[in-house]
């Protein structure tokens, strides 16, 4: 039976991908079906069968390899594991329902077909969510890591002065990564100094506060000076209430006035030069 079925989708192929396309788009979920364009739609359904196909048709490994590039393309495309589990059930059901239509499944053989539906596209629905599963971990994996080392960035703005503009809340894992980024940085870049710009952070407590200092303390030990630009009045406020103390620090309101700053710490400073007339 299991090679009737084979069969059967190969020969009928284009005929149950339009009624499979059609179903899908009825029931599919309109962040998959609005956001593709109807060209690429096609074609990954088409690929999505022959990866159906490949399931009984290919060799376990062959159907791994397989199974793994249209994994990681549909989640590329955004395709939800929702989707993905309802496009496998509307498959088998359309498959079935055309098989009964034309009489190659009947009540005579109808129980041994559906078992036989059952134990092909379980472990095939089964292997398709474990591959999703790994391939979209590791896609985050990989997204959190770019985000991390884009939430941190050390920007050398003259020779020997940068400055690392820092955006968002500030927790323990990206203080940790500040950390990291800041030496690493202050060392490759040759920087005296470095300017942590804190702008865009929307609240400074306690914490927050004391992984800045520890950032600072460890720029002054491999040699750089530090400076913390951007203190707002509010933020310089909740510091004062907090008893935090950064007399060691020096602080700057502006990221403009920080500039100034170690350019004159470095012995250099912006001129104005007059137009010749």
């Amino acid at each position: 039976m299991n090679n009737e079925i084979l069969n059967y989708i190969q020969e009928h192929k284009d005929q149950i991908f339009n009624d499979w396309k059609e179903s899908l788009k009825e029931n599919g979920d309109d962040r998959v079906v609005k956001v593709v364009s109807d060209q690429v739609f096609n074609s990954t359904s088409y690929e999505f069968i022959d990866v159906i196909i490949a399931s009984v048709k290919s060799s376990t490994e062959e159907f791994t390899a397989r199974l793994s590039d249209f994994s990681e393309k549909i989640v590329r495309l955004g395709w939800p594991l929702s989707f993905v589990t309802k496009a496998l059930n509307l498959f088998e059901k359309i498959v079935f329902n055309k098989m009964q239509d034309d009489g190659i499944v009947n009540v005579e053989n109808q129980m041994e077909a559906v078992f036989e539906f059952d134990r092909w596209m379980n472990p095939m629905v089964n292997e398709m969510v474990n591959m999703y599963s790994s391939t979209w971990e590791r896609t985050v994996s990989m997204q959190k890591i770019a985000l991390q080392e884009l939430s941190a960035p050390l920007i050398p703005v003259f020779d020997n002065i940068t400055v690392m503009p820092l955006v968002g809340t500030i927790d323990t894992e990206r203080a940790k990564q500040i950390m990291e980024n800041l030496l690493q940085g202050t060392v490759k870049h040759r920087s005296e100094v470095v300017l942590i710009d804190i702008t865009g952070v929307p609240v400074v407590d306690t914490m927050v506060a004391h992984h800045i200092i520890q950032a600072a303390d460890a720029v002054r030990l491999v040699g750089a000076k530090c400076m913390i630009v951007g203190i707002r009045p509010e933020i310089a406020q909740t510091i004062v209430n907090l008893g935090i103390d950064l007399n060691q620090i020096t602080t700057k309101n502006t990221l403009k006035k920080g500039v100034e700053a170690a350019l004159e710490i470095t012995k250099r400073k912006i001129v104005k030069v007059e137009e010749a007339e």
